[in-house]
């Protein structure tokens, strides 16, 4: 009897050809994300830090906030501003994170910019949840309670960072960063998100008092579906199974499209006329 066997490199071949094209959809994701959150950063630069050195507190409200400046309210003021402009160096310390380059070229600077977005990230979580609950930042308990879950799964990620980090366990440091980052990034998505939507099909379950269907889902849907996509790119990278592989790529394809889209709404529609 005989029997016909695939050759050991030809069997690897479509698993090869998958790892490969999944790698680029994480480098396009990555490429969209920061080139928005680059803009995102520009922004908070630009609407902000003119206004405060200027003494025009008042001004932080046109740029349509829940709760920015409030006459009286010292402390919540300094809060708000904190909070913002540390937002901008956050974002950039965890784009620094992930930018192979700069973490094979300069570890030092890399190691530096990871202390950064880990402290920034625990301090905006914790300050975030303040100002929900304690100056009613909030448009509703569930739009409150769903950033308030994100800024629990921020101390959870910066915890689990931290102690494999100490570890020098790196392999086990670097997802755990990873899902930091996105958690981090929810405000930012939101916006994403948003514009994503108001470009694609207009204003459907969108209220003026952002109270619709889809104002509901995209808060929860700014950390979660990025972070689920995250999972899976994970999965798969460790998997040997092409099919996973190509799954993960073609979902991370479509994520970084609404990415890119989201970007250009968002700096059209929500940003730019603040600049």
């Amino acid at each position: 009897m005989t029997q016909t066997l695939v050759p050991p490199v030809a069997a690897r071949a479509p698993v090869k050809l998958a790892t490969i094209v999944q790698s680029l959809s994480g480098k396009l994701w990555f490429l969209t994300a920061a080139a928005g959150q680059l803009m995102f950063i520009y922004y908070i630069l630009v609407a902000y830090i003119p206004r405060t050195v200027g003494g025009q507190f008042e001004r932080w409200n046109e740029t349509g906030l829940i709760t920015g400046h409030v006459p009286g309210d010292g402390f919540g003021n300094l809060m708000f501003i904190t909070h913002v402009l540390l937002a901008a160096v956050m974002t950039m310390a965890g784009l620094m994170q992930l930018t192979a380059p700069l973490r094979n070229w300069a570890p030092r600077l890399h190691r530096m910019s990871g202390r950064v977005f880990l402290v920034l990230a625990v301090y905006l979580a914790l300050g975030g949840i303040w100002m929900i609950w304690m100056r009613g930042s909030r448009i509703s308990d569930l739009t409150g309670l769903s950033t308030t879950l994100d800024g629990l799964l921020i101390l959870f990620f910066a915890g689990m960072t931290l102690n494999f980090a100490l570890k020098r366990q790196i392999a086990r440091h670097r997802p755990w960063a990873m899902r930091l980052f996105i958690a981090a990034s929810a405000v930012w998505y939101l916006r994403i998100f948003y514009s994503a939507w108001f470009l694609s099909v207009g204003a459907v379950g969108v209220s003026r008092g952002m109270d619709g269907w889809f104002d509901y889902t995209v808060n929860f849907a700014s950390y979660l579906l990025p972070l689920a996509g995250l999972e899976l790119y994970l999965l798969a990278q460790a998997s040997r199974s092409a099919s996973l592989k190509w799954t993960s790529a073609i979902i991370t394809f479509a994520g970084a499209g609404v990415t890119a889209l989201g970007a250009v709404g968002a700096t059209l529609i929500m940003w730019g006329p603040h600049l």
